[in-house]
């Protein structure tokens, strides 16, 4: 089968339970409406929304050989997604979360590092990871053997081969700036949210942030807003900015790994810039519909309709 798109990085299985208002003390209970757990992570999240998107989707990472690794397998093959490139190792834990999910969205977690610290992609797996039309690299951070250097041999050999590149990581930190700077000249399209791209260049607005980017190689720079929208920005001087849409916010666990996917699917299927962006950011709103990295986007034509029907918020935010 060939696939459409390349998805390496980050695996996770997030466990997520809504609404929580406080961690009960001792060892007492609270009732909450709702738990579920999902494959996540900046490139399990992603992959799992491409495929219901309809993209053929070839997944790239590492889990362990725990029962979190079979839940993970099992959900993305239950999805259609190719796993023949995912390693199972021996002897480490399959990347986790727990996600505590307060009423307002927001979501704070607790992460246990696993599997995807001993992630590599070996040069005879190059062939087949690196064979569809769009590689996707997302997890930067939260990949320990893969980061930095290899990353940048990897993306350098995706453009090689004439692949078109995105990348999205996981937060940002002082170290941040030295793991992706070798990527940058081979990043056809950056994704990161507007909070990590101005954590990493130290400037103050979407437009500062751009530069800072687009001056180290960077093709196109796609911003994630928020509630203000989403931005891009190219080398060339195209710049479109559009607001969010106006929905009822559940859980905002996933929203940024379904933007990608939603951008994705939109270069997938060639659509001009403003459409992308607006086909992005109606993934991402309605993944924060329902709770988890999954929830709200069951289809391409239904996140269409979700598209063109959906009013947006007024436009606000900074520059």
């Amino acid at each position: 089968m060939s696939h459409d798109v390349s998805v390496i990085g980050l695996y996770i299985l997030d466990v997520l339970g809504r609404p929580v208002d406080a961690i009960p003390p001792g060892g007492q209970v609270d009732f909450i409406d709702e738990i579920r757990l999902t494959v996540a992570g900046t490139a399990g999240g992603t992959v799992v929304d491409l495929a219901k998107l309809g993209l053929n989707c070839l997944a790239v990472g590492a889990v362990g050989d725990d029962e979190k690794a079979d839940f993970v397998l099992s959900t993305l093959r239950r999805f259609g997604v190719d796993t023949s490139a995912m390693q199972q190792l021996s002897g480490v834990p399959t990347s986790a979360t727990i996600l505590n999910i307060r009423r307002d969205g927001s979501r704070p977690a607790l992460h246990a590092r696993g599997a995807s610290d001993h992630f590599e992609v070996a040069d005879a797996a190059l062939d087949a990871v690196l064979a569809p039309p769009i590689v996707h690299l997302g997890g930067t951070g939260l990949l320990a053997r893969l980061d930095g250097e290899p990353s940048a041999r990897l993306l350098a050999e995706a453009k090689r081969r004439g692949r078109t590149v995105t990348f999205d990581l996981l937060g940002a930190g002082p170290q941040t700036l030295s793991l992706i700077e070798p990527l940058l000249p081979h990043i056809d399209y950056f994704m990161p949210s507007i909070e990590e791209a101005r954590d990493i260049s130290g400037t103050a607005d979407v437009r500062g942030a751009a530069a800072f980017f687009l001056d180290r190689g960077v093709g196109q720079c796609v911003f994630t807003l928020g509630g203000d929208g989403a931005c891009f920005v190219s080398a060339g001087g195209e710049s479109v900015r559009q607001p969010a849409f106006a929905i009822e916010v559940v859980d905002t666990t996933g929203c940024g790994d379904a933007f990608d996917a939603g951008f994705i699917t939109a270069l997938h299927h060639r659509m001009d810039v403003a459409t992308a962006l607006a086909f992005a950011q109606a993934s991402a709103a309605l993944v924060a519909t329902g709770l988890g990295s999954d929830a709200g986007i069951r289809s391409f034509e239904d996140t269409l309709a979700f598209m063109n029907e959906t009013p947006r918020r007024d436009a606000d935010g900074p520059a």
